[in-house]
């Protein structure tokens, strides 16, 4: 128990001094260039204080749960030598976490009421709905292909800077094609795959695949994962694009 408070006080520790910055930043412009005061600064502390013992909490979760069970998973499924068991549950894991990210809902919810406004789709709400839902399954099925890609590239040892020339490189020439509504879109995609559950999880499924398979360094093999994942989205949500 004692060494359990210990690691969370370090972690909340290490959440000031992530956080600091941003206060400091914030009271500077606050102070100095608006010259106002907070607004309810009993409230903002209050809020300041439930985010950093949220982000204590949440960090402390990661090392004790997340990613231990990626790496583990990872490492039994390598044993067990089947390659299909093993898609089948790097397709899920990148699915899966990205399909309910709340930052994702966000901005495919977002994006739907932009393109209403723009006359590019219906302002109904099922259309609303249907605009939404398409652009999020769309960049949820990138990510598990993503995935996918990146545990195969580990498998064979391929080299990641030639996937990632080629992934920005089709990006760059599909930007020519696709419509000028969807570009933003797409390029934002691929920043709101990159959320805090799918970080650590995908990070220890890398790590751990590389550490189970003989000739494989996880310093060298076992990253890039999340590049794929930020990645494919773009590509996937301009195809959407030029297709819907």
């Amino acid at each position: 128990m004692n060494k359990q408070l210990i690691a969370f006080w370090r972690t909340l520790l290490d959440s000031i001094r992530d956080l600091a910055p941003i206060i400091l930043v914030v009271a500077f412009f606050q102070a100095v260039i608006l010259q106002q005061s907070l607004p309810n600064p009993l409230q903002i502390g209050y809020g300041a204080l439930l985010v950093l013992i949220g982000l204590s909490l949440f960090v402390r979760g990661l090392e004790l749960g997340l990613f231990p069970i990626g790496e583990a998973m990872a490492h039994s499924l390598a044993r067990k030598g089947s390659l299909f068991w093993l898609f089948v549950f790097a397709f899920t894991l990148g699915f899966g976490t990205t399909v309910a990210e709340p930052a994702l809902i966000a901005v495919a919810e977002e994006a739907s009421e932009v393109a209403a406004s723009e006359g590019v789709i219906a302002s109904d709400e099922e259309s609303l709905e249907s605009y939404a839902d398409g652009l999020r399954y769309t960049v949820a099925l990138s990510v598990g292909f993503a995935i996918v890609l990146g545990v195969l590239r580990i498998i064979k040892g391929w080299p990641i800077q030639y996937f990632i020339g080629a992934g920005y490189a089709g990006i760059v020439i599909l930007t020519g094609f696709a419509p000028k509504e969807i570009i933003g879109i797409a390029y934002d995609s691929g920043g709101v795959t990159t959320s805090t559950i799918t970080v650590p999880l995908v990070t220890a499924l890398g790590v751990g695949l590389a550490s189970s398979i003989k000739g494989r360094n996880p310093m060298i093999d076992g990253f890039g994962l999340i590049a794929f994942a930020s990645l494919t989205p773009m590509i996937f949500v301009m195809a959407y694009g030029m297709l819907i």
